[in-house]
Parts: C-alpha cells; sequence; structure tokens
C-alpha cells in the first residue's frame, strides 16, 4: 500500500496549495496558530482590520492592494491568513469544533523566535546545475575534506609561480605538517611573528547575543553562522532599501545605530527594523563584521586573500580565490557567501543607488579585512609603533587598495566563486568516487546482513537490537563532552572511513514514551523552525514507511533534501519506545529541496523514568553536504543537544507574559 503524504510548514496552514510541482497539505493546529499570532500582530501594528476581516470569514483580501498601501508589511505574513482563508472556507468552523473535542498535548509557540524564512533571495542565488563545475553545498564531508587538499596545493602552486615566497613574505606551512593532513595556509610577515606564546583563554561569551560573538558560536547555538536578527537586517535592506542613494556610503545616526545594536542585544529574537533609517541599519551591519573576534576572512586567510589581488596576474585571481575559500572555515565561508549574494543585489539597482563593486568595496573592506584597526600584539615584548605617527605606511595603502579590489571582484563574480572546478574533481577521480555516500535501496539492505535471505526489515530489527544492547550497557564507550541548555552529549569515532563522529544527545522529558515518540513521529512542525516540507512516500508496513522532508537553511544556501526508512516500535521491554532511520533510495522520492542529505544513522530510545517522564536519547550521524570534518567536530554536537532540548521544551506549558493581576 502506498500512501503519500505530501505538507509545508511554511504557512502553517491544512489547505492544499501549488508550490512547483507539488501539492501541499498544511498542518491545521499549526494554521490555527499561525493565523492568530499574525492577527494579533496586525491589530498591534495599527491594521484591525485585516484581522477583522478574518475573523468575519471575509478572507481573501487583495494582496497587491494591501501591499500597495502599506509596502512594509511582511508577504508572508499576508498571505499566512490568505491562503488559511482560502483553503478551508467554512470548514475552518467545523474543524475549530472538532478539534476542541480533542485532548491537545501541551506545546510552546515560539513565533519571536521563529527561523527566517527568505526564499526570494534564496531563489534568486540558487546554483544553476552545470556539467563543469561543482557546488561546495553538495560536496559530502570526506569530499569537500578532499577538495580543500588539493585548493592548498593550488594556491600554493600559483603563490610560487609570482615568487610570493621570496619577495613578499608568503610562507605556506606545508612542509612543516605531517604527510597527508590538512596545512594550515597562512601568510605572514616575519617581523610580525611574536617570540613568545602565550596561553589564550577561551573567552565566554554567555553575556552576548549578537555583537562581538565567533560565527562558530553562532553555529552552535542556532545551526546558522549569521543571527537571526543580522540576517532580518539584511532582509529589510534588500525589500525595502536598495535604491536608497548611497547605501553603506552615507553614515547613519550614532545614537540611532547605538539603539539599534542595544535592541540586537536585549531583543535577538524580538527586533523589527520598520521605519529605520536604512543607513542606521547598514551602519550596524558593518559593525557586526567589524566587531567579530577575527575578521570574516580569518585571521588566517586575511592576508592570502589581500596577497591575490596585490600579486596574481588577473587571469589567474578566479582560480586563487576559489582555491582560499574552500580553505576558509565553513561558518566563514557560508556568511561570506551571503554577505556576497546580498551586494551583489545591491549591485544589481547601481542606477538608483548609485553603489557599485568598487563603491560598496571601499566602505566594507575595511569592516570585513579588519583594516586601519590597532592590532594587540601576541607578546607583551612588542612595543606598538606602528600608528605612533597618525599616518599609515605603504603596507597599509596597498592592503587597504588590494581589499577594495578584492572585495569588488568578488562581488561581482559572488556566483562563481563557491564552485569546485570540475578539473579537480578529475585530478582526485577516484579519491573522489570513494568520498561519496552511497545511499542503499531497499533491497540493498539485507545483503548488508550475513544472514540469508536477509531483508531491509531484518536490517531494521538488527539497528533495534543494537539500541537496546547500548542501553543496556548504559552506552559504555561513549566520550562526554560540555553542552548547554541542561542536556548530556557524547561521541564515539566509527572505524568505517568516513571522518564524522556518531553522536549521542539525552534529555529528561515531561511526558510518557509513547507521547514523546509520537512528537517526534509526526509533530516535527512544533519543535524545528526549520521544518518546511514532509510527505510519507511510501507505507511499508504500520510501523515501517519511506519518508520525505526538507529542512531550511540560512538564505541563499540551499535547503536540504532527507529521504529516510523509518520504523518505529512501542511494544518494547519496561515500556521503552524506539525510532530508527536511514537514508535509502526511492524511485518515487525526487528531490524536492536543493541538496539531499544523507542520514547514516539515526536513532532515538525513549524510556520511561517515573512520574510520566521520558528519557529521550538520540544518536545520530548525518551528512548535510557542504560541511567539512572540522565544522561538524565543532558544531555539529551542539546541534544535536539544541534538537533533544526543542523536543523537551515543546511539552513545557505556555508561560504567560505581563504583569500579575491582583483580583
Amino acid at each position: 500500500m502506498k500512501v503519500v503524504e505530501t505538507k509545508n510548514s511554511s504557512a502553517g496552514c491544512n489547505a492544499n496549495y501549488i508550490q512547483g510541482d507539488i501539492v501541499v497539505a498544511e498542518s491545521p493546529l499549526t494554521a490555527e496558530i499561525e493565523a492568530k499570532e499574525a492577527c494579533d500582530w496586525l491589530r498591534a501594528a495599527g491594521f484591525p482590520q485585516y484581522a477583522q476581516l478574518y475573523e468575519d470569514s471575509q478572507f481573501p483580501i487583495n494582496i497587491v492592494a494591501v501591499k500597495k498601501d502599506h509596502d512594509f508589511l511582511e508577504r508572508d505574513l499576508v498571505e499566512t491568513l490568505c491562503r488559511q482563508r482560502m483553503g478551508d472556507g467554512e470548514q475552518r468552523v467545523k474543524e475549530k469544533k472538532s478539534s476542541a473535542s480533542k485532548e491537545q498535548i501541551p506545546y510552546r509557540s515560539n513565533r519571536t523566535g521563529r527561523r527566517l524564512r527568505w526564499s526570494s533571495f534564496q531563489l534568486s542565488h540558487q546554483p544553476q546545475p552545470s556539467p563543469a563545475t561543482l557546488h561546495i553545498s553538495s560536496q559530502t564531508a570526506a569530499q569537500l575534506n578532499l577538495f580543500q587538499r588539493f585548493s592548498l596545493l593550488r594556491l600554493t602552486a600559483i603563490m610560487e609561480k609570482c615568487s610570493m615566497s621570496n619577495k613578499h613574505g608568503w610562507t605556506c606551512l606545508s612542509a612543516r605538517c605531517a604527510p597527508g593532513a590538512l596545512h594550515d595556509l597562512v601568510s605572514v610577515n616575519s617581523r610580525s611573528v611574536p617570540k613568545f606564546m602565550k596561553r589564550m583563554k577561551v573567552p565566554d561569551y554567555k553575556d552576548k547575543a549578537v555583537f562581538g560573538v565567533p560565527l562558530i558560536v553562532h553555529v552552535q547555538r542556532t545551526g546558522q553562522p549569521l543571527p537571526q536578527s543580522i540576517q532580518q537586517a539584511l532582509r529589510y535592506l534588500r525589500s525595502n532599501c536598495l535604491d536608497q542613494v548611497g547605501l553603506f556610503r552615507k553614515s547613519g545616526v550614532k545614537s540611532r545605530i547605538l539603539a539599534l545594536r542595544q535592541m540586537n542585544e536585549n531583543f535577538p529574537e524580538n527586533v523589527s527594523y520598520e521605519d529605520q533609517s536604512a543607513y542606521d541599519v547598514a551602519d550596524m551591519v558593518k559593525q557586526f563584521f567589524r566587531d567579530l573576534p577575527e575578521p570574516l576572512f580569518t585571521n588566517k586567510l586575511s592576508e592570502t586573500f589581500l596577497h591575490i589581488y596585490q600579486y596574481v596576474p588577473k587571469e589567474q585571481r578566479l582560480q586563487a580565490v576559489q582555491a582560499a575559500i574552500l580553505l576558509l572555515a565553513d561558518e566563514n565561508r557560508e556568511a561570506l557567501q551571503t554577505l556576497l549574494c546580498f551586494l551583489h543585489d545591491v549591485v544589481n539597482l547601481v542606477k538608483e543607488n548609485q553603489m557599485t563593486p568598487m563603491n560598496l568595496a571601499v566602505c566594507l573592506a575595511p569592516s570585513l579585512f579588519h583594516l586601519n584597526l590597532a592590532k594587540k600584539e601576541s607578546s607583551p615584548r612588542v612595543i606598538q609603533k606602528k600608528y605612533a605617527t597618525g599616518k599609515p605606511d605603504l603596507k597599509d595603502l596597498n592592503d587597504n587598495q588590494a581589499a577594495a579590489q578584492g572585495l569588488a571582484h568578488m562581488i561581482t563574480e559572488c556566483n562563481r566563486l563557491f564552485e569546485v572546478p570540475y578539473e579537480m574533481v578529475l585530478q582526485s577521480r577516484s579519491s573522489y568516487l570513494e568520498a561519496e555516500i552511497h545511499t542503499p535501496s531497499l533491497e540493498d539492505l539485507g545483503t548488508q546482513l550475513a544472514e540469508s535471505g536477509a531483508t531491509f526489515h531484518t536490517y531494521l530489527e538488527h539497528l533495534i537490537q543494537g539500541l537496546q544492547k547500548e542501553a543496556r550497557e548504559k552506552f559504555k564507550g561513549w566520550v562526554t563532552c560540555p553542552s548547554p541548555d541542561n542536556t548530556d552529549l557524547a561521541f564515539k569515532k566509527v572505524g568505517d572511513g568516513n571522518p564524522l563522529k556518531l553522536w549521542k544527545a539525552s534529555v529528561e522529558v515531561e511526558a510518557p514514551p509513547s507521547v514523546v515518540l509520537n512528537r517526534v513521529l509526526r509533530e516535527r512542525h512544533l519543535w524545528d523552525e526549520d521544518f518546511v516540507q514532509w510527505k510519507v512516500v511510501e507505507t511499508l508496513d504500520r510501523q515501517t514507511e519511506i519518508y520525505q522532508y526538507v529542512l531550511n537553511s540560512m538564505a541563499p544556501h540551499p535547503s536540504r533534501d532527507f529521504v529516510v526508512l523509518r520504523t518505529w516500535k512501542t511494544d518494547l521491554p519496561k515500556g521503552m519506545c524506539t525510532l530508527v532511520s536511514l537514508s535509502v533510495e526511492h524511485e518515487e522520492a525526487q528531490l524536492i529541496g536543493g541538496v539531499r542529505a544523507v542520514v547514516m544513522d539515526s536513532q532515538y530510545l525513549i524510556e520511561p523514568c517515573g512520574s510520566g517522564k521520558s528519557r529521550l536519547t538520540h544518536i545520530c550521524r548525518i551528512d548535510l553536504k557542504g560541511h567539512s570534518p572540522e565544522w561538524y567536530s565543532k558544531g555539529f554536537g551542539h546541534l544535536c543537544a539544541a534538537e533533544v532540548a526543542r523536543i523537551r521544551n515543546s511539552f513545557q506549558p505556555l508561560i504567560a507574559e505581563g504583569p500579575e493581576t491582583k483580583i
């Protein structure tokens, strides 16, 4: 029996509508919540008439007219109400009555912290398939690691050809590293190497929300390198301010910029830029990048980028920059791509805003490269005399010029910078193919076991038994590590040649196992803000199915598409429940997201622990594509811990806000 059920949580309604070639049916529960919150927002914004139209069943309204009269209203907000009303009509009243008779499980609605979905920006910079290039976002962790090695060799060859090592302070430390290791590539001047190394204390960023926080810390907190409030600032500028003359060149008002900064720090999940000056918001964005603990181009590679535009011939610069970008930390590369694509859109309206690529680069390069800033030396014995005269030296002038030229070039070529040249794939063809992750079909799963006549059912049962055995042995052999939000986090290495670790996150949940299982299995839209689309491709039996879902990414990066075989059990000893899944190939599961990710292992174990509570443990190993092994080591464990924490928090009752009233 095949059941196809396609859903989308972006608008949160139960109406069917067309998205591309896919019919999307949305969750009625989420629909009512979002429609109510949209009405509340419209009233607070001074437009109660639209909320009243909805409640009087007189939607749809003319969205074009609304946008024309009130161009600052978000289209997504109005369309949420419009789709809800068009889709259910009179049926909404019936559904409301029937749903009221059912006992609903408590959950938290968190619209203020809702993930930014910026589909127009995402679609406008969607990678175009080409036989001559591959995109970084589609590479496995092992493939990206391989390309980084080749990029290091290519960049070193280009620099040596330009006689950089002897004339201009170029240094490649590859000879000092172990053979086969991914080397650090740095460009330094011999006079800046400190004589004494001082142990650096790892700073604590708990008191900071947005400014002055490393990008990797933002990844650990939210899964994305740019804070939501900064993404919202870019969206506000792109939607409302691209025609402003001198955007990023004209200065904002210091007091208003300071107020924006304080709003970001104090209320990072509830920021609104409506009615704000474009120049104030643009200056705040510049300050965000200027206040990063290290430049967007990183301490290791900033000088490398500058030297590319100082000494490498123009015809080789694109190739050199592509190699250098591959060597950037993933979080820096993703933030850079988002910013460059945004600036490319600014340049597209150059006739209105008079901002050419070079104009933008001159204004932004100092903030992105951290130029003209007095830097602290690593050794206390070094006396800083560089700025004693108040005049920049020749090196500073050359660096500023190279930074401006380089950033202008990167803005122009933003859609080509994040590609992997096909010739690099040809050079590493055999290794590249070995680094690919081949997802099995249902028929292939049985052959992976030594038993004769084994099927995918046998394979899934083998996974469940292995999970139960791990639980009985109290998960021996796992390495514990610090974890956020009152969760337990651990990992262990898997010796199958793939560089990714296996992660385990656990938390106590105030709900019985069967309810927690249903929350994980059927109600992901209540705890995962990136969950935008899902469908059951094929039902294999009462507790086994082929399931496809899509997780959103920071714009303009592509969303992640998953196709998994999953099975669950509720009749295990001691009242335990399990859910295991892994990626499979299925002919009816066509790509509906941007990039097909791979779930190598995902296992949920839910154990009762008394008083109606459960112990939820999630073991997972997932290749999201487009990330290096280092990114997974630094950030993925935190994301696993955050996931189980969100599941736990989804059961917590709503907390009434506002002052207490005496009766």
